[in-house]
């Protein structure tokens, strides 16, 4: 049994870092909160043994203070939905005087929201004292936040300090995201296929190289790929390409093949003559493509190449789009991959989806109940799977 569950949270004062940052409309009403739900859980455990329940998160990015768009006070009413009808309260900063007072009132079975963290300079900065304020607010810490593990913020890697190692912990939302890369990166079964898509092969170096070390097979789609086509002699018309990258990647094949890792390119790709829904669309050769068009999706071959290997995965991880799937014409290689990913997650693979693009796809076509695990955590996972310890990981793992 994991250490959250284990405890007994009975009038006990737990304050838990949750990641709230959720996509607000003009007229401060939430566009998604899949953030706040996943956090729902912890919340939940905490209030049903009678404790007191402390939320603390940032939302946005504030420049200087304040700021009406950016105050968690928009969220309120669907935090309280959420919880079945529990009454939130709310204070107006996150270490004043109310925020204070209120928790020293609180009654088992409440919750507490505090004003957004990131209205002080001092979260970003890993200010030691404003951490040691926000400390004072509780008996136990709970970090849920995995999205903001990757970040050496106060309320994330410095807090940790002021609570002893027993009354510290991770959430159930952060306990199933560490557990879950964990059992890719250093527990995964053969053959492990990793899916890297995206726009630039920039933005993937670190997480392909240490892949390298682990995977089996490497499936590379989106936009990134037509740097690898290139360096290998392609003809790729005006697809996206980083010239700057074009020798790394012809490295990077090469050590795959020494270390004995299958690199997948997408031999076919659907093409168009200008970045644009109602373009002229065309099939061709990946490493043929016709001056003046450009590559926006994998194309049928590349589907069923891909979906072999998927299928024949024991363990899967999937980062980034096989295309630009938020055009409708441009997506059918995102969704066969996640086809794929659900098809091979129901004969017993372990598969793992994280980046805000993969995510993006699995809930628009559907499929984020038919796989393994969907990361809420995009830089963080990135970091993680680059093999970066995270500083929101190792302040409460620290003994």
């Amino acid at each position: 049994m994991s250490k959250f569950s284990a405890c007994n949270f009975k009038d006990q004062k737990v304050l838990i870092r949750v990641d709230f940052n959720v996509p607000l409309n003009s007229k401060y009403e939430i566009t998604d909160d899949t953030r706040m739900k996943a956090a729902v859980p912890t919340i939940k455990k905490i209030l049903d043994d009678g404790g007191k329940v402390i939320l603390m998160s940032h939302l946005g990015r504030p420049k200087g203070g304040p700021e009406e768009k950016y105050s968690l006070k928009h969220l309120i009413t669907h935090l309280s939905e959420l919880l079945g009808g529990v009454t939130v309260l709310f204070a107006n900063d996150c270490i004043g005087e109310q925020a204070y007072t209120t928790a020293a009132m609180m009654r088992p079975g409440e919750v507490l929201l505090l004003e957004n963290l990131r209205f002080y300079k001092e979260e970003e900065k890993g200010d030691e004292e404003f951490a040691r304020k926000l400390a004072k607010l509780a008996d136990i810490y709970v970090n849920d936040a995995f999205g903001t593990a990757h970040r050496a913020h106060a309320s994330t890697a410095v807090i940790a300090k002021f609570f002893p190692v027993e009354k510290r912990m991770f959430g159930l939302l952060m306990e199933g995201e560490v557990s879950s890369a964990e059992k890719v990166l250093h527990q995964s079964q053969k053959p492990f296929t990793a899916i890297i898509g995206g726009a630039k092969v920039s933005d993937k170096i670190l997480i392909i190289e240490n892949l390298l070390k682990k995977a089996t097979d490497i499936i590379i789609g989106g936009g990134m790929a037509y740097t690898f086509i290139k360096a290998q002699g392609g003809k790729i018309g005006n697809s996206l390409c980083e010239e700057d990258r074009i020798e790394f990647a012809h490295d990077l094949l090469k050590r795959a093949e020494n270390a004995g890792v299958c690199i997948h390119l997408p031999s076919d790709s659907v093409i168009a003559d200008k970045f644009d829904n109602n373009a002229a669309i065309s099939t061709s050769a990946s490493n043929s493509i016709p001056d003046g068009w450009l590559g926006l999706d994998i194309g049928e071959n590349a589907r069923a190449q891909f979906a072999n290997v998927i299928k024949r995965s024991k363990t899967i991880l999937w980062n980034g789009p096989m295309g630009v799937f938020e055009m409708s014409n441009f997506q059918n290689g995102t969704r066969a991959i996640a086809e794929a990913v659900a098809e091979a997650t129901q004969q017993g693979a372990f598969s793992l989806v994280g980046g805000g693009d993969s995510v993006a796809a699995v809930n628009q076509f559907g499929f984020a109940d038919k796989v393994s695990y969907v990361s809420t955590g995009g830089g963080a996972m990135l970091e993680y799977f680059e093999g970066k310890t995270l500083p929101g990981i190792a302040a409460v793992s620290a003994f």
